[in-house]
């Protein structure tokens, strides 16, 4: 498996070899627990400026190594539509967090430092567009990427999802291809 990692524009190191070599990516431990990792890059030094950014560490796993998790932000008003998106995010190696209050969204979101949010649009008391446009305003969360996932698929609520600083959007039914292809374009 030929792991991809963001590099980081800054000269400073974030992480050097030991620590790099000491990390699993999940998805490899969940899906076949005999794979090898080959850490690849075509220039030297690598690990000198590879960038983590809202990952979690776990000290426990199946291999006894220390494990990352991106974390996943799922909002909606509905357990059963979280309990769904978490059932597709976990055997991915996502580390999957619930929130069925949308005015608690900051509130997990400092507490949970999430890679992206899932948001449904449609929810009460404050709906997903309230909530996108509140956080791309905000200059502490407007970095996280927001994708809709919502039963709403006109032209004009995609449009207006774009306007509100969604970075993504998917129309609920999804399929599993959908959300993941969605997640994997940001986390």
């Amino acid at each position: 498996m030929l792991l991809k990692l963001r590099r980081k524009r800054r000269s400073r190191p974030v992480l050097d070899d030991r620590d790099l070599c000491n990390f699993t990516p999940i998805p490899c431990i969940v899906n076949k627990l005999s794979e090898t990792i080959n850490w690849q890059d075509s220039s030297a030094g690598l690990a000198s400026d590879v960038h983590l950014c809202a990952l979690e560490y776990c000290p426990e796993s199946p291999l006894g190594e220390r494990v990352v998790l991106k974390k996943v932000l799922i909002v909606d008003d509905s357990p059963a539509q979280v309990k769904l998106m978490q059932g597709l995010l976990e055997p991915e190696g996502y580390q999957p967090v619930g929130v069925n209050d949308p005015r608690r969204v900051e509130e997990a979101i400092v507490n949970e430092r999430p890679s992206v949010i899932l948001l449904d649009v449609v929810m009460p008391e404050r709906n997903g567009f309230q909530v996108c446009r509140e956080l791309k305003s905000n200059s502490e969360f407007n970095t996280i990427p927001v994708i809709l996932v919502t039963s709403k698929d006109s032209a004009s609520d995609k449009y207006w999802g774009e306007q509100q600083g969604a970075d993504g959007y998917v129309t609920k039914p999804f399929t599993r291809e959908d959300l993941l292809r969605a997640v994997r374009r940001f986390a």
